[in-house]
């Protein structure tokens, strides 16, 4: 989500105490549209974030230190020349638009005091910061820049006139129910409320819509013609709240995410608990630039995870569409081949008949002896050719593809190994939680030569999970060019309790697995995975003379096995288990893989409520 109107409006009323009278000593421009003002005040430094981007644009204080490139962006030139040592004398927001103005003080080239206004424009993807000459109104420059080619209404060019963006000429916040209800009823009565609040009155987002209509007890979908005077008047009230009263609203912000157990990736906050959100987990803050501040931190690093999750697939998904196609190459050989293994019994027909066969003969009709009816066969034969040198024609051709079978299956073999490990591989990448995780699923593509690992960007490259990414060329010697150093073991498998308080180790990739199950696991432990399908390890620590464990936690631990693979979802799923003991990896085998022989089986299909329980106990 987007900072409204109302969360700006909140967020410059607590930032003002704290950056006003501040000097900015320094000015970063780490990313393409984003700006990092390093400001001193009241004897401690702060980091003021303002972001131009289309999917993140905001403003905060912020912790987060990122890289800068080695030589600074013309914009970022700009501002150090204009507003660095300069003095922050006002950051306003005009009614409720979604425009950030900073006003800072700082001596120009000639040595005279002068004012600047450094305006963020937050509106999706026409967003922008721009810095203006606050006497002339005289753009400097903008870290986008356009012209009327791109905008009728404006030029952000340096040298051309500000120009504010374009009033959406919405009803401002009105204090007079009576007033504002006819403003209601002048829409027409087809639409929902929500839509009404949204494009009628100002400083309404989506999401605030939906938190008046909720707050007025009306449904989400609500049109206009099903509203009475009751309804309309709670809808003023709770439209009031927000609004009319905004200067003495108690702030109670906070950040919402999908469950309690992923406190990674948020899904929404708020200056005060929203109802929309009810089911969410709530994460309280006692700071609204806090909360802006974790929101967006959590949700870059996520959006950077899955981007690195993206890359990685594609790397996993070109290599499996090869092997893929070689499987259908040898599957084709082999099916062509096995036509030609009848030929031996031609062979042998046309040896048994040899007395029947002169020469320039084109056919020949015998007896099959093979059949249990004795039919008649006729058989092709090449005139040229006696009657033996067609014998050993057609014998060439069974020897021919015996051996492309036997030449051929080997190779299948290992092909379709290895389409197993890549299958694993997504499912690794699918199921890492966090960036320690998904680097190490990025260190074992480069050590299996899958990725080729790029020297200069080492540590960086071989543990951010992504960064410094190239395809290999065709090693799978596991050496990837270059021998490329063991990344350290980072991260632990995760542990779950089971119904009776049993421990269930699960591991969400390769190197977990091979980890849990050859380090940690002891000879008795009880081992469990889906039955052929790519998945987790399972591990349930068993005691000294304890064979099994209890039924329940054997169910729990079949059920994580099925969840933690690509059967998830499915019914009726087989998993083996065993004795660890019973483990083995074959020599040269990848990371993950391993055989067994002795094994029991049962079927399963877990239900949701068994799931949520078992991810509930995570530690």
């Amino acid at each position: 989500m987007a900072l409204d109107s109302i969360t700006l409006y909140h967020l410059i009323k607590e930032l003002q105490p704290q950056l006003i009278g501040t000097r900015i000593d320094k000015i970063q421009q780490p990313e393409k549209e984003e700006i990092h003002l390093i400001i001193r005040g009241s004897g401690k430094n702060m980091r003021l974030l303002l972001n131009a981007g289309s999917t993140a644009v905001r403003l905060h204080l912020s912790s987060e230190s990122k890289k800068n490139p080695l030589t600074p962006p013309m914009f970022c030139m700009i501002l150090r020349k204009h507003i660095e040592n300069g003095k922050i004398i006002a950051i306003r927001q005009v009614g409720l638009e979604r425009v950030v103005t900073l006003t800072i003080q700082n001596y120009n080239e000639r040595g005279d005091l002068q004012n600047y206004d450094l305006h963020l424009e937050i509106m999706a993807k026409h967003s922008n910061l721009i810095l203006v000459d606050s006497e002339t109104n005289i753009i400097l420059d903008g870290i986008r820049r356009y012209s009327h080619l791109l905008s009728r209404h404006r030029e952000v060019l340096p040298g051309r006139r500000y120009v504010a963006p374009p009033s959406q000429n919405k009803i401002e916040p009105m204090g007079n129910e009576e007033k504002w209800m006819q403003k209601i009823l002048e829409t027409p009565l087809d639409r929902r409320i929500s839509d009404i609040l949204v494009m009628f009155f100002d400083g309404i987002s989506p999401e605030l819509a939906r938190e008046i209509v909720l707050r007025a007890e009306l449904d989400p979908n609500s049109v206009l013609d099903n509203c009475g005077e009751i309804d309309l008047s709670r809808l003023y009230q709770a439209y009031a709240y927000f609004l009319i009263d905004k200067a003495v609203l108690p702030l109670a912000p906070c950040v919402y995410y999908a469950s309690d157990k992923d406190k990674q990736t948020p899904t929404a906050f708020s200056i005060v608990p929203y109802r929309q959100y009810a089911d969410l987990y709530r994460k309280d803050l006692s700071s609204l630039n806090d909360t802006v501040d974790l929101y967006y931190t959590q949700k870059n690093t996520s959006n950077k995870n899955d981007a690195k999750k993206g890359s990685l697939r594609k790397v996993v998904q070109d290599h499996l569409s090869h092997v893929i196609k070689k499987d259908g190459i040898y599957t084709e050989t082999t099916a062509k081949a096995q036509k030609g293994l009848a030929y031996q019994k031609l062979g042998e027909l046309l040896t048994a008949n040899l007395y029947k066969l002169t020469p320039g003969m084109k056919e020949v009709t015998v007896e099959d002896y093979t059949d249990p009816e004795y039919q008649p066969l006729t058989i092709t034969l090449d005139p040229n050719l006696s009657g033996i040198d067609n014998a050993q024609r057609y014998y060439k051709i069974y020897s021919k593809a015996k051996s492309t079978i036997k030449n051929t299956l080997p190779l299948q073999e290992d092909v379709r190994q290895e389409m197993a490990y890549l299958q694993s591989l997504l499912l690794s990448i699918d199921q890492t939680a966090n960036d320690t995780e998904l680097g190490e699923v990025y260190q074992e593509l480069i050590d299996q030569g899958y990725v080729a690992w790029k020297h200069g960007k080492g540590d960086d490259a071989r543990h951010s999970g992504g960064k410094g990414l190239a395809a290999g060329k065709g090693n799978r010697s596991g050496t990837g060019g270059k021998k490329a150093k063991e990344a350290p073991v980072y991260s632990i498998p995760h542990h779950y309790s089971s119904q009776t308080g049993k421990t269930i180790i699960v591991g969400r990739n390769n190197k977990q697995n091979d980890c849990m199950t050859w380090r940690e696991a002891k000879p008795g432990d009880l081992w469990l995975h889906v039955k052929n399908i790519p998945g987790s390890h399972v591990i349930v620590p068993l005691t000294e003379g304890e064979e099994f464990p209890d039924d329940p936690t054997l169910l729990d631990a079949a059920a994580l096995a099925i969840y933690y693979s690509q059967a998830r979802g499915s019914s009726h799923v087989p998993v083996d288990y065993t004795h660890v003991r019973e483990i083995k990896k074959p020599r040269g085998a990848k990371p993950g893989m391993v055989v067994y022989e002795q094994n029991w089986s049962l079927l399963l299909t877990p239900d949701q409520d068994t799931i949520n329980r078992l991810l509930s106990t995570e530690t």
